[in-house]
């Protein structure tokens, strides 16, 4: 059963378009290039936040609002681009907003979210324990919890896709990051309501596995780590219901190493003039891996977020493949 139909998915986009305009979808010829493929870019990185996330942010609150629950306030976990959703959300609704984060998490992703009102609470060792701290919150203050996966967040980032497919409907495939599965379960979704044969392929870091060992083995399977300097693909605990649409959905999920993500954001910059962050630049990694593949094939590319700080930035530029 699909999350929403084509008429809500319509009905969102005035909502949406009251903080995020039509990102560009470009042809970079260097790309091309580059790849052996005809390559189109969506560029979520062109958004009031920076990622594609702030349009699953403004429809969820909306229909919290909407809903007529007393709100006490809101709270979420992220490594950043999600809380960063919820905090302009949280805001622009005049509701209370707190934000878990883990230790190390983004600088500069931290201060975004704060710059937009939330309080920001910085604790565990990766994102699976913030979240744990997060629900615990949410009982302890009676704040709702916005979780990372919900029917309303996919609606509002599948606006990217439905502006996607309405430029270029005739994709042979669309490469996107997998984090807590939103992005990837939108293009699905959408490609699915408009009867198209786009193939979905989905990417994860090679340190950051867990959905990529989910799809093979058909069933949720955690990782006891997720290290990849890729923050927004830093899942180690699959959500099932992302993992069931992925599943039945992308034609596979690709690996990429630190490395290859670092030489995709170079090129990315090199070609486009565009910084991504590492989530950012994965489907450029994996078209990159795939180029005998995907030689001369009509592809899109997610570049879902350019949030990276200057210092991580600097070292990628300079050759150099950061650390978790």
């Amino acid at each position: 059963m699909s999350l929403f139909t084509l008429a809500q998915l319509e009905a969102a986009v005035p909502l949406v378009r009251t903080v995020v305009p039509p990102t560009p979808l470009y042809a970079w010829p260097l790309l091309a290039k580059r790849t052996g493929a005809q390559v189109w870019v969506k560029h979520e990185n062109h958004t009031p936040i920076g990622a594609f996330k702030v349009r699953g942010g403004i429809v969820y609150l909306d229909a919290l609002k909407r809903s007529g629950v007393a709100l006490q306030g809101v709270v979420t976990a992220t490594r950043g681009n999600h809380g960063q959703s919820i905090a302009l959300a949280a805001a622009r609704a005049g509701v209370p907003c707190a934000i878990f984060v883990p230790h190390g998490n983004s600088r500069e992703k931290n201060a975004a979210m704060q710059a937009f009102g939330a309080e920001l609470i910085v604790v565990g060792v990766d994102f699976d324990e913030s979240r744990e701290h997060a629900a615990r919150f949410s009982a302890e203050r009676r704040y709702h919890y916005v979780p990372s996966f919900h029917a309303e967040l996919v609606k509002g980032v599948a606006t990217y896709a439905l502006e996607m497919f309405t430029a270029q409907p005739d994709l042979d495939a669309v490469y996107a990051p997998i984090g807590m599965g939103s992005g990837i379960s939108g293009l699905i979704t959408v490609r699915d309501l408009l009867g198209l044969d786009t193939e979905i392929i989905g990417v994860v870091a090679d340190n950051a596995p867990a959905i990529a060992l989910s799809f093979e083995q058909g069933r949720p399977v955690p990782t006891n780590s997720a290290n990849t300097f890729a923050d927004g693909m830093a899942c180690r605990v699959p959500h099932e219901e992302s993992l069931a649409i992925i599943q039945r959905g992308a034609e596979r999920v690709v690996r990429v190493r630190e490395d290859e993500i670092a030489e995709a954001m170079r090129a990315c910059f090199e070609d486009t003039h565009n910084v991504a962050e590492g989530a950012g630049a994965a489907a450029l990694a994996a078209l990159l891996r795939e180029h005998d593949r995907m030689a001369g094939k009509r592809v899109g590319l997610v570049l879902s977020g350019g949030n990276i700080d200057r210092e991580m930035l600097a070292e990628v530029l300079a050759g150099r493949t950061p650390q978790a």
